[in-house]
């Protein structure tokens, strides 16, 4: 059995490269363009590297260093396009501005995003950006004895700045837009049941008061049965809509895209009852504008959100508020 090659190191690079030592270091650790050699030169280090098998340290690197330049992000799900644009936009702006990106899906469990978090640390991330945690306050409290900086982002924490949608003054503009359209095409005027979410969730209950607001000023009150918050998933928004008949027009709210498959599942199998239901829905996917019934949605402005949150990385003097970012109503 052949034995094992002997290690690559950074000498035999620079001799494969026709390099010195430390300009062979200054690009495997990131920092060639601060001692200002070459891209040509970079590429042909990294170009031999990578025939010689080598891998950084990246710990060991770390240490070397006086910044890392990661910078983390943990978010919830990939299961829909509002967090897969907030982690696609995240890297993008974290590399224009010539930091690190790292990004994490921790499933909604509160212990994956406390060893996330604590994993990061570890790496020296300089901050972490806090997606839809259900713990931010967990979270930002071990940040802040480890002294690393962090953000919510999408749920509010009280330990760290927090950046999210306003999600009330969105769920009042899409209630209007619905209530609007079923009486304008169906000759109904309410009111509408809500459907999907947790209610004790920030963004459920925020959205709920919005929609609840909205009905009050046309003099209209909500009972309990047209609040059906039981979680977000498809299938419990097809299971509470499941023995409902729409024999006459009505309306529904729909308080995130995930409880809206299940909601398009449960009218497609209405037959010619479907043409009595007009719904809008709190979250934003192209695709949502083909959908029948479907009169509008919220999208959330990922870009501006990130871009608030960019720009407190790396400042001390940033006290633990709430910054609300306006939604667009996108009408079908």
């Amino acid at each position: 059995m052949e034995k094992n090659k002997k290690k690559t190191t950074i000498y035999d690079i620079a001799s494969l490269a026709n390099a010195s030592p430390s300009a062979v270091s200054a690009v495997l650790n990131g920092t060639w363009e601060k001692r200002r050699l070459s891209r040509k030169l970079a590429e042909r280090v990294m170009r031999v590297a990578e025939e010689q098998g080598y891998s950084v340290n990246v710990q060991a690197s770390l240490l070397r260093r006086e910044r890392s330049n990661i910078v983390g992000m943990i978010v919830p799900k990939y299961d829909n396009r509002y967090f897969g644009e907030i982690a696609e936009q995240f890297e993008a702006m974290a590399r224009a501005r010539g930091m690190f990106p790292v990004v994490t899906c921790t499933q909604r469990d509160p212990q994956l995003e406390f060893e996330a978090a604590r994993e990061l640390i570890s790496y020296q991330a300089e901050c972490l950006i806090v997606t839809g945690a259900t713990d931010p306050d967990r979270i930002s409290n071990f940040c802040a004895g480890s002294g690393v900086q962090s953000i919510n982002l999408d749920l509010p924490g009280s330990g760290a700045p927090s950046i999210i949608s306003d999600n009330e003054a969105a769920a009042f503009d899409l209630t209007n837009l619905i209530l609007d359209r079923c009486q304008q095409e169906m000759g109904w005027i309410g009111p509408l049941r809500f459907v999907g979410g947790r209610l004790a969730d920030h963004n459920t209950s925020t959205r709920l008061s919005g929609f609840l607001s909205a009905h009050k000023a046309r003099g209209m009150e909500i009972s309990n049965d047209h609040v059906l918050a039981a979680g977000y998933s498809a299938e419990s928004a097809a299971r509470v809509l499941a023995e409902f008949q729409p024999n006459e027009p009505t309306g529904l709210f729909v308080n995130s895209t995930i409880s809206l498959e299940g909601v398009v599942r449960w009218h497609s199998g209405l037959g010619r009852l479907s043409k009595n239901v007009r719904y809008g829905c709190f979250d934003w996917d192209p695709f949502g504008s083909f959908l029948p019934g479907n009169v509008g949605m919220v999208e959330q402005d990922v870009t501006a959100m990130l871009t608030k949150a960019f720009s407190l990385i790396n400042r001390n003097d940033v006290p633990p508020e709430r910054y609300l970012v306006p939604c667009k109503l996108r009408v079908f």
